[in-house]
């Protein structure tokens, strides 16, 4: 299991593939890379594909501090520049994109390209922070397993939830959710919940941006998504049939297909 000790943080992550551009991907807050292993798997005989582990989460370490949104963001930028990855596509799924948001405003020299899914540049809405903040903190002091069945609705669409085809998927995602450290997860959930907005930054992009969300995502509803492309000078907004707030563990293919069809047109 490779990692790296970069800004104070010992990150776990992947890198698999190889070609004359890099694709960097940072997930999603209760997963880790792992949720990006079927856009690996379709772009790693064309692209060098990197993944990590935001502190606290997957299989990196679990530091006191350092979960804001502006560190984690310090973090991708050290990472890239250590392992050589630089300027990169990046591709961050929802606290993934607070973090790629950040870097294309303050370090565009590190990106080629942005891809933003299931994300938004506000704010958490006033009216989930109690909600999050219950659930954190049954699962600090009793254990994501009291919890687990509140939280799949948000991660993931009716859709993906009802299909009795994609139980074994359920099982696995569930399970890996489950998985996360009881510290280092409400951590990391705090720095979600109390992060800053940046919408008012979003005409500073002037990279290549595709923007894509699931037509069934809960957390960041679709809308959030039409603000960002409205803002984003240039940028392309795919809507995702049956996905919620994890499309590239359950619609895959269509994910891959926007992030092809992108690429291509860079390329």
């Amino acid at each position: 299991m490779p990692t790296l000790t970069v800004n104070g943080a010992t990150l776990h992550y992947t890198d698999e593939g190889g070609g004359p551009e890099t694709i960097v991907f940072s997930h999603g807050l209760l997963f880790s890379g792992a949720m990006f292993e079927a856009q690996v798997a379709g772009f790693k005989d064309r692209y060098r594909c990197i993944t990590f582990d935001h502190r606290g989460q997957g299989g990196s370490e679990v530091t006191a501090s350092g979960y804001d949104m502006d560190t984690l963001t310090e973090d991708a930028a050290a990472l890239i520049e250590a392992l050589d990855a630089g300027p990169c596509h990046f591709a961050g799924l929802s606290m993934g994109g607070f973090v790629g948001m950040r870097l294309a405003i303050r370090r565009p020299e590190l990106l080629k390209s942005l891809v933003l899914i299931e994300t938004t540049a506000d704010p958490e809405p006033p009216e989930n922070v109690p909600r999050y903040k219950t659930l954190n903190f049954v699962a600090r002091w009793f254990g994501l397993g009291l919890v687990i069945n509140k939280v799949m609705p948000i991660m993931f669409s009716q859709s993906f939830l009802n299909d009795p085809s994609r139980e074994a998927d359920k099982r696995k995602w569930r399970s890996l959710i489950l998985s996360n450290h009881r510290i280092g997860i409400t951590r990391a959930v705090r720095g979600v919940t109390d992060r800053q907005g940046v919408y008012e930054q979003l005409g500073k992009i002037g990279l290549p941006t595709l923007i894509i969300v699931g037509e069934e995502d809960t957390a960041t509803v679709p809308e959030k998504s039409d603000r960002m492309h409205a803002a984003i000078k240039g940028s392309e907004l795919i809507r995702v049939p049956r996905a919620g707030h994890s499309s590239t563990v359950e619609e895959p293919a269509a994910v891959n297909e926007a992030l092809e069809n992108f690429l291509g047109r860079l390329s």
